[in-house]
């Protein structure tokens, strides 16, 4: 009976929850120059074998204290490199004795994976022929007796032309593999496909070249509806609908949350068969060090051209657990997100959102890339859109989605609104305020618009009916000369730590004398 036990003993020590992850490590690179490297990792630009030493060691430390037992990681320069990774691993007690990698010719670098289970099989699906195209990795781990297909991203990045039609390549190069699996695969897609799980609500105008379809959605049909998962066939669930939305995200650019990674899910792994997600188990990845003290992401440090040998990445990893189980719809699929229409006042009230909030006539009064400066009323209160307002027009009015919502040192912002409804055209003129509007009280809150200004600049202040107001040209090498006497079109009444009157464009403003 001993015997039994002993040998039946490492299949129930298996048979238990396993935790899969994955992680843009942001740039792992070898020392060893090959000629596809990007510019800045060469010696040139103190990338040593010091420096990949300590970029190793950051990468194993946030590993092991992530513990995934499957792990996809993009951003690998190659296969030498993951090896390398691979044994520091070892080395520090949380070895991953599996592993596998894409080969993709004339990338800067790879997609690959680490794993604790056996890796039984693997191959690439190749995405395209264009430099810097990388493939998609599908590797065949066997996980509890179950064959699991992993497959690894890293879709084209949306900087430098990162157009939504090439991500489409991706998506359509993915679908395609996944169209000749048979209907009962357990599968997983996981990585950085770039786009976050939002992103159909409203494309960024900049990248918008397929009339806001994308690839994510509209190919590979991801949804964070748990309910049209079940009712479609061919649907992909992102697991990101699990979390408030004030956690959803693992990205910062700029300021603004992302969600470019994700774990997607078909619905064999959320069946009563084989492998299953563990409802509610999804998260990020989040420690004190991978935070500066300042509370962004503490990247990879690079800066005036050198590697500086400190940080981690500009990603935090995500995760989820599953198991053998029968999947159990709990806490935390996808929560019924109330949606109420509210004012803007009531923003200012709130420094995070439960549920989503609608915005009636929102009329937009100022308007600059993806920022812009929105009223419902003459009388009501103004808030800045930041980051969020691409497919907006001046003088127009919408409805208005809001998902999220910031105070950056004290300046109320929206950073996720999308686009309801279109109104009509409005005259915005009984919105601004003027040089009058200074002695009344609306003149002290942020968030206003004023026009036609006239008054003197000196030394970082704004002095204008008897008023000093403290003024910050958004474009530094057009501050106008001390003591100018100036005429400002438009300003935007900000605040950074203080009120400040905020000129975003030379156009803005004429200097009458010196």
């Amino acid at each position: 009976m001993r015997i039994v036990l002993l040998l039946i003993l490492p299949f129930f020590l298996l048979a238990k929850p396993f935790k899969v992850a994955t992680y843009n490590v942001e740039n792992l690179f070898d020392a060893r120059y090959s000629g596809t490297e990007y510019q800045e990792y060469t010696k040139k630009h103190n990338w040593t074998e010091r420096t990949v030493e300590i970029k190793l060691n950051h990468t194993a430390e946030v590993i092991c204290d992530l513990n995934a037992d499957i792990l996809g990681v993009q951003e690998i320069e190659n296969e030498p490199i993951l090896r390398a990774l691979q044994k520091k691993l070892d080395e520090v007690g949380c070895a991953y004795p599996y592993l596998a990698i894409t080969h993709t010719k004339r990338a800067s670098v790879q997609v690959g994976l680490l794993s604790r289970f056996p890796i039984r099989s693997t191959k690439e699906i190749a995405v395209g022929r264009s430099p810097g195209t990388r493939n998609i990795l599908e590797a065949v781990a066997e996980v509890q007796n179950t064959p699991l297909h992993i497959f690894v991203n890293h879709w084209k990045s949306r900087s430098r032309e990162g157009w939504e039609s090439k991500r489409m390549v991706y998506a359509k190069a993915l679908q395609k593999r996944l169209d000749r699996l048979p209907g009962s695969a357990e599968y997983l897609l996981l990585g950085d496909f770039n786009t976050d799980y939002d992103a159909y609500l409203s494309l960024e105008a900049r990248i918008n070249d397929t009339e806001g379809k994308t690839g994510l959605h509209d190919i590979v049909h991801a949804t964070d509806d748990l309910s049209s998962l079940t009712r479609e066939a061919g649907r992909h669930y992102t697991l990101w609908g699990e979390l408030e939305l004030d956690g959803r995200w693992n990205t910062k650019f700029y300021g603004r949350r992302g969600t470019p990674d994700h774990i997607l899910l078909p619905r064999t792994m959320m069946d009563d068969k084989g492998i299953n997600y563990i409802d509610g188990s999804f998260g990020v990845f989040r420690r004190s060090y991978l935070f500066t003290k300042r509370g962004y992401i503490n990247s990879w440090e690079y800066k005036k051209g050198k590697h500086r040998g400190r940080g981690y990445s500009d990603h935090l990893p995500i995760y989820a657990y599953f198991d053998t189980k029968p999947y159990h719809l709990g806490k935390g699929a996808k929560r019924t997100i109330q949606r109420e229409v509210k004012p803007i006042e009531y923003l200012y009230g709130t420094e995070t959102l439960s549920g989503e909030l609608v915005l009636k006539d929102a009329v937009v009064l100022w308007k600059e890339r993806g920022n812009a400066l929105i009223k419902q009323s003459p009388e009501g209160r103004g808030i800045f859109l930041y980051g969020c307002a691409d497919g907006l027009q001046e003088g127009k009015a919408y409805d208005l989605l809001v998902r999220g919502i910031k105070t950056y040192h004290g300046l109320k912002e929206i950073t996720h609104a999308y686009l309801l409804k279109e109104k009509a055209e409005t005259d915005i003129s009984p919105y601004l305020l003027t040089q009058g509007d200074l002695s009344k009280p609306i003149a002290t809150r942020q968030n206003e618009l004023f026009k036609s200004l006239t008054g003197i600049y000196r030394e970082g202040y704004f002095y204008v009916s008897g008023r000093k107001i403290p003024i910050y040209f958004k474009k530094r090498n057009s501050t106008p000369p001390n003591g100018s006497k100036l005429k400002i079109a438009y300003a935007h009444l900000g605040y950074y730590k203080n009120l400040q009157l905020v000129v975003y464009s030379p156009k803005d403003f004429t200097v009458l004398e010196k």
